[in-house]
């Protein structure tokens, strides 16, 4: 028996035992918050902020009304954090004042009917953990001589799906000292007075911009003083210049993969411009298209073309083996921006002229000093939502008869179900399949 306690061991068993269990216990939870903190924003969302969660789980408004404030309105809806934005109306919402919204936010404008949801007059600016699909930005001359449609400064995770942004006056866009943004299938177009820019990204790190619409700007499409990957975009009409390099003291690191670029009525050579050696880029499978003949016939982009805008150029890429953004070769990627971009479920009459001057191919397109010189924010009828939806959770019964729930009990609409989403987010990402 030397070397032997056999009198301990009935008290250790039980120890053994427990520490056992509590080793499983704390291994499913660490592994069912590591699935969790996986979860897509949505199918379909992809870069550097596809795991946004948005207002997931949290309680449901419904903007009602086109009012600027009060109950029932899209102000009122994004002020408080912990929501799914979703409407019962469609038209534009005309705002005097810079909407503020509050982190945590989903905002689903597939909701609307009809045509959608327009948010014109001034700047909207959003906070962290936000998902954003289908809406219209627009900007106004009305609004302060620095004023951007969109702002998406000092914040974490935000991924803008199918939105159109147009009308800031000094650019449309501006992204400063933020971290994971994903831009995807957008349309930033016609910057107005007094600078007519697209977009400035402005040290940001892990910014993705895939499948989206440059069109109409003067320049800054985007400037991009930031560690960010943009892929499969087309850019269309700039004047002074297309994609501009950070052109600082600062280190940037670009990734610039099979965008089209094509030359329209107002613009110069300089498809690129404003590089200095601390723009890290890598470039590969780029078009572009100068000769305005209304045939998509363009030429590879070499690195030369950036070797002479004095960038540094880098064989391997900084940020794309990270986010792993599906890549189509830039003809294809034309194709698919000039069908989607945009709050493309229908898109307006604005949306629309933007995209037919693109597909002229050089022929068309104008950059413009104010929205009314463009033809101004047209009156659109307002409609209501005639979807029955008895117990308020944001699902309409018929869906919720279709697919196993209970039309009259609104806790089923926050339920998460084996997909890892809200029965509510099926639902949203339901009226958006491809």
């Amino acid at each position: 028996m030397q070397g032997q306690l056999p009198f301990r061991i009935p008290l250790l068993h039980p120890l053994l035992k427990s520490m056992k269990y509590l080793y499983l216990l704390l291994t499913t939870v660490l592994f069912s918050s590591a699935a969790l903190a996986q979860q897509l924003a949505f199918p379909g969302a992809e870069g550097f902020a596809r795991f946004a969660s948005g207002g997931r789980g949290g309680a449901l408004y419904r903007v009602t009304n086109l009012n600027n404030d009060g109950k029932g309105s899209f102000r009122d809806a994004v002020s408080q954090p912990n929501r799914t934005v979703v409407f019962d109306v469609s038209g534009v919402i005309k705002i005097h004042e810079k909407i503020k919204v509050a982190p945590n936010i989903t905002i689903a404008g597939q909701t609307a009917p009809d045509g959608g949801i327009t948010v014109y007059g001034n700047s909207v600016s959003f906070s962290s953990n936000a998902i954003v699909r289908y809406m219209r930005f627009r900007g106004s001359i009305n609004m302060p001589r620095g004023g951007c449609t969109v702002v998406a400064d000092s914040l974490n995770n935000l991924i803008l799906d199918h939105v159109s942004i147009e009308w800031g006056r000094w650019d449309n866009l501006h992204i400063k000292h933020s971290t994971n943004v994903t831009l995807q299938y957008c349309l930033v177009a016609e910057g107005i007075d007094p600078q007519r820019f697209g977009a400035l990204i402005e040290r940001p790190e892990f910014v993705t911009m895939h499948h989206c619409l440059w069109a109409d700007n003067q320049s800054r499409n985007p400037k991009a003083k930031a560690k960010i990957e943009y892929i499969n975009n087309v850019i269309y009409n700039w004047g002074n210049s297309g994609f501009v390099g950070g052109h600082s003291a600062e280190d940037h690191y670009q990734d610039v993969v099979s965008n089209y670029f094509i030359a329209g009525p107002n613009s110069t050579d300089n498809f690129l411009a404003m590089f200095t050696a601390t723009d890290h880029v890598y470039q590969q499978g780029n078009m572009v298209d100068m000769n305005k003949d209304g045939k998509l016939n363009g030429r590879p982009v070499t690195a030369e073309d950036f070797i002479i805008q004095k960038a540094t150029m880098l064989n391997q890429p900084s940020m794309m083996p990270k986010s792993k953004v599906k890549i189509d070769n830039p003809e294809k990627a034309y194709e698919i921006v000039v069908a989607q971009a945009g709050s493309s479920l229908k898109r307006d009459a604005i949306d629309s002229r933007i995209v037919g001057y693109v597909t002229t191919l050089g022929k068309a397109g104008k950059i413009f000093k104010s929205e009314a010189e463009a033809g101004g924010q047209p009156e659109v009828a307002e409609k209501h939502s005639t979807v029955k939806d008895s117990d308020g959770d944001g699902i309409p019964d018929a869906w919720e008869t279709t697919n196993n729930l209970k039309p009259t009990e609104a806790a089923d609409g926050q339920q998460t179900n084996a997909s890892g989403y809200t029965n509510l987010e099926e639902y949203l990402n339901s009226l958006v399949k491809k």
